[in-house]
């Protein structure tokens, strides 16, 4: 425990930002240690969900599906957009400031001098709240990777990797070969293996193979076919007339299908109606997945901050065309794949509104500019200083028809819900 015991939520996570060399350490020694001390063996089934991209809006739908069912459910995802607290929900409650100072304590003089990065620190306090509330059910999202990330120390009745695409490529390789490899270290043996992708990578199949792990795959085992005004779900059920998700995008149907793929695996332990199913559906919510603010001009925000991500949403934004112009506010972290992620959205683009990220690894808007500037983009390109002189600027460009698109980096998309009050 430090010296001075931390006296409210910030001081503990500043606490917890200086604790430990490295922001990012993978592997689970450390951690493993402490859930020991800490004695958290859950009673509760947890089903870890992992992948490239969709896994918040996966998350969600088990959330909320499982909730509507009638489960106590505890839901641990990362990162936040505003405040730290969005990362623990009990009950599809928030976990207030007093809970997380209890857990962080918890965990503080379970650890002796073993050393734990932020994130580790974060899910074992997210695992002990979830045994004290008693839940009947936890949800853990991977923070990167998979198989040497801190969520990987619980065993889960079922695992989900809802897609394999380049991303975090200092810490998990440079291919989607060895970045499958990786995701698939949440599967078990005899457990079932949820995926998402519909192309999965070789490794991600060997590795599921080699331990005998029941694996899934969307388009053999199950599959989600859209139509206008549903859709239709088939895999041990058949679910037809499906709502369409609250959350809109094409991509978002893989996602609820991974979800209710892993629930038909769980039927006998924790029974899932047709009924909670389609509620679940059309209530649940991931902020910052292609989500729509009301009013004039639009405004969509998204977290998208990788190519694949990118070129769902430029798949979005071409699926629901503006009466004006699409005005697009980027700002992104220097270390990811801008040029990639430029190349997926160029042609949904009509101007260009490029801000300095203020955080650490933030990109500058000069260094947007010569990506784009090298790309041949020839629509009109403004820089800013930050997101919000960024925003600023895109509110007044816009006509009452056109639409703004934020996006780049859950940094950007938190900022901006700052500024508007969301």
């Amino acid at each position: 425990m430090p010296e001075n015991s931390p006296a409210n939520l910030a001081d503990w996570l500043t606490y917890l930002e200086a604790l430990h060399p490295k922001t990012i350490e993978l592997g689970l020694e450390r951690v493993n240690a402490v859930k020991t001390a800490l004695q958290l063996t859950p009673s509760f089934p947890v089903i870890l969900v992992g992948g490239t991209n969709g896994k918040g809006s996966t998350c969600a739908y088990l959330e909320a599906m499982l909730a509507a069912a009638g489960y106590r459910v505890g839901l641990y995802t990362s990162p936040h957009l505003l405040r730290y607290n969005e990362r623990v929900r009990i009950d599809h409650r928030i976990a207030d400031d007093a809970a997380l100072c209890t857990a962080f304590s918890a965990v503080e003089t379970a650890r002796g001098a073993v050393s734990l990065s932020y994130f580790e620190f974060g899910t074992l306090a997210a695992m002990w709240l979830f045994a004290r509330a008693e839940v009947d059910v936890a949800v853990l999202e991977v923070g990167l990777g998979g198989r040497l990330d801190a969520v990987n120390v619980f065993d889960p009745e079922c695992s989900i990797v809802t897609s394999v695409d380049i991303d975090h490529t200092e810490y998990l390789g440079d291919t989607r070969e060895k970045i499958g490899f990786e995701k698939a270290g949440i599967f078990r043996a005899g457990r079932p293996a949820i995926c998402g992708d519909e192309q999965p990578p070789q490794s991600l199949l060997q590795h599921a193979s080699d331990i005998g792990a029941d694996l899934r795959v969307i388009g053999v085992a199950f599959s989600a076919v859209p139509e206008a005004s549903g859709w239709h779900y088939n895999g041990q059920h058949e679910f037809r007339d499906l709502p369409h998700p609250a959350m809109t995008g094409r991509y978002q149907f893989n996602n609820a299908a991974c979800a209710i793929a892993a629930l038909e695996t769980l039927g006998e332990r924790l029974p899932v109606t047709e009924a909670a199913i389609r509620h679940g559906l059309q209530t649940a919510c991931a902020v910052g997945r292609f989500q729509i603010l009301p009013g004039q001009p639009e405004v969509i925000l998204d977290v998208a901050h990788n190519p694949h991500a990118a070129a769902a949403l430029a798949a979005n934004l071409k699926a629901r065309p503006s009466q004006g112009k699409t005005l697009v506010l980027m700002a992104m972290l220097a270390d990811k794949d801008i040029n990639g992620v430029v190349q997926a959205m160029q042609h949904e683009v009509d101007e260009w509104l490029l801000a300095s990220l203020d955080v650490p690894r933030g990109a500058t808007a000069q260094v947007l500019h010569e990506v784009l500037r090298k790309a041949g983009i020839s629509v009109p390109i403004t820089c800013s200083d930050n997101v919000e002189q960024g925003w600023r600027l895109a509110c007044e460009r816009a006509r009452e028809n056109d639409r703004i698109c934020v996006f780049g980096s859950f940094y950007t998309v938190a900022q901006v819900l700052q500024l508007t009050g969301r």
